[in-house]
């Protein structure tokens, strides 16, 4: 089997025998079904070969589509003239380099259909070539732009700026109105088109690339459309039987096993309130391919601007996780608020995890143990630049809770905590000293759950620190700030936090846990 990675061409992958999941019945359904769309998935997530299927669609070429679902739908095909823009290509940290691509761009059609005598501007330009190639092909067109949003990302509160008209611009705010510019171009060419889809990681709003033309119809949360990428449950088990099998081989689990280490792992996406299960493909052919489970997604492209907004509004992940929200609070990206919960959410660092049907409200918290480890590892090394090694630390800590070595849990906590930098845990006031204490927790345990289970469990008289659970153990967490372990304990015990765990044959621990601020590391640990 061929796995196509980094192959974002149809006819590529149609033509060279790569494993394809077919998603042509959907592609049917878009273009009929409507105009002009916008769709936002996170990167390597399949968005560019859906641009590519699309061209290959409209363009007419039939013999591709042999034996899929679309062959035994459609019954006319027909070419139209399509106009293709890809701004995956290019460096758009440096000033002038959007407007060299656009205009690159546009040469090339006005080479393919005419350039007017009279247009200056590049709107007025594009619109003159659209019209043309409508006379020319006596078909409307279609335009698919791709990635429509990297220009501003790879720019977003950076600070990078250029100089227009001998004034000082932020290259953020500069890349942002020639968008809008460009694609203003839909609302006054809108008798010449036959379909416009824009693809992208975030959708902006307000101050927006989408404001100078008549709204694209967002079908990123659309339950009819929740699977146009990625893949689900369904797919997996049909197109990738044979790969399975040979990985679950590989590390002498049961298919069934492998099956459930391939979801805790690449699973757990969620594009609308059905909940319809997608696996991230990129991470999922990668695994096939090399016959390994790792963390490729997460790994081909760290996400520092999101690290960026976290620090610049002093937001944390604590904050954020396990919580409902409207859907108006996590959609769009109002760059004049700043709020990075839309960033993060579009990232596909977030996804939906439940659905309140009653408020209309989604529940958001990572999709799964890799983008889980990835993502926190990376803001926990942000926030608490500790000397230790995190990735190694944790995997200590979890080795010690799957045999019940306390004291090693306990001398692990301690050295970690006592890493970090009195300048990353010296705060001013006693709020800001409690929030750093809270915040490491849970940044800590966050990590420990990807290798354990981790609870948050409420309880009827309140909720323990933290639950972990292993095969053979449990370990009922209550930490303090400048107090004492045995006040921790009395907590544990008058709140009843053990009680659902009664009947459990696993060995139980309770433990008490003080934390110095003076200090910065354990004061004081006991078990019971």
């Amino acid at each position: 089997m061929k796995y196509p990675i980094g192959i974002q061409s149809f006819d590529q992958i149609i033509g060279d025998g790569y494993v394809y999941v077919d998603k042509t019945g959907l592609i049917y359904q878009l273009v009929k079904g409507g105009k002009i769309y916008f769709l936002s998935r996170p990167r390597r997530f399949g968005k560019s070969l859906l641009v590519s299927t699309l061209k290959c669609y409209f363009q007419g070429r039939k013999e591709l589509f042999k034996g899929l679902a679309i062959d035994k739908l459609e019954t006319d095909w027909a070419e139209y003239p399509v106009f293709h823009i890809d701004f995956n290509v290019g460096d758009f940290t440096l000033p002038g380099n959007l407007e060299a691509r656009i205009e690159e761009t546009m040469a090339a059609w006005e080479k393919q259909y005419g350039r007017s005598d009279t247009a200056q501007t590049t709107g007025a330009r594009f619109i003159h070539v659209l019209h043309q190639a409508r006379k020319r092909y006596g078909r409307r067109c279609v335009v698919l732009i791709d990635e429509y949003d990297k220009p501003i990302l790879d720019v977003l509160d950076t600070g990078y700026a250029t100089t227009v008209d001998g004034e000082r611009r932020l290259l953020e705010d500069r890349n942002r109105e020639i968008l809008k510019s460009f694609y203003s171009v839909f609302k006054t060419a809108d008798e010449d088109l036959q379909f416009v889809l824009l693809t992208g990681v975030t959708k902006f709003s307000q101050v927006s690339v989408f404001s100078g033309f008549n709204q694209p119809s967002d079908i990123s949360m659309d339950e009819q459309y929740e699977t146009l990428c990625g893949i689900t449950q369904e797919e997996l088990e049909r197109y990738f039987a044979e790969p399975i099998k040979a990985l679950a081989t590989k590390y002498k689990v049961t298919e069934e096993g492998m099956l459930d280490m391939l979801k805790h792992r690449y699973d757990g996406y969620h594009f609308s309130s059905n909940l319809t299960d997608i696996y991230n493909p990129f991470s999922l052919l990668n695994a096939f391919a090399k016959k390994a489970l790792r963390d490729y997604w997460f790994s081909s492209g760290t996400p520092t601007y999101l690290v960026r907004l976290l620090n610049h509004t002093q937001e944390d992940l604590n904050g954020m996780t396990g919580k409902y929200y409207e859907d108006k609070e996590f959609v769009d990206y109002k760059a004049d608020v700043e709020k990075p919960l839309p960033m993060i959410y579009q990232s596909g660092y977030l996804t939906i995890k439940g659905y309140d049907s009653d408020f209309g409200t989604f529940l958001l918290d990572f999709p799964n143990n890799e983008v889980k480890s990835g993502f926190v590892s990376l803001v926990a090394s942000s926030y608490l630049q500790p000397q230790e090694n995190l990735g190694g630390w944790i995997r200590s800590v979890v080795v010690s809770m799957r045999q019940g070595d306390l004291e090693q849990l306990r001398k692990l906590f301690t050295s970690f905590l006592a890493s970090i930098p009195y300048s990353m845990r010296a705060k001013k006031d006693e709020a800001e000293k409690e929030r750093f204490f809270h915040y490491t927790l849970y940044l800590i345990f966050r990590l420990i759950s990807v290798y354990t289970v981790y609870t948050e469990k409420e309880q009827s008289q309140g909720r323990a620190d933290c639950i972990v659970e292993t095969d053979d153990y449990i370990y009922i967490f209550e930490f303090k700030r400048d107090g004492t372990a045995d006040e921790a304990l009395a907590q544990i015990e008058a709140k009843g936090y053990a009680r659902p765990y009664a009947a459990d044959p696993r060995t139980l621990y309770k433990i008490g846990v003080n934390f110095s601020s003076e200090t910065g590391t354990v004061e004081d640990w006991k078990t019971v």
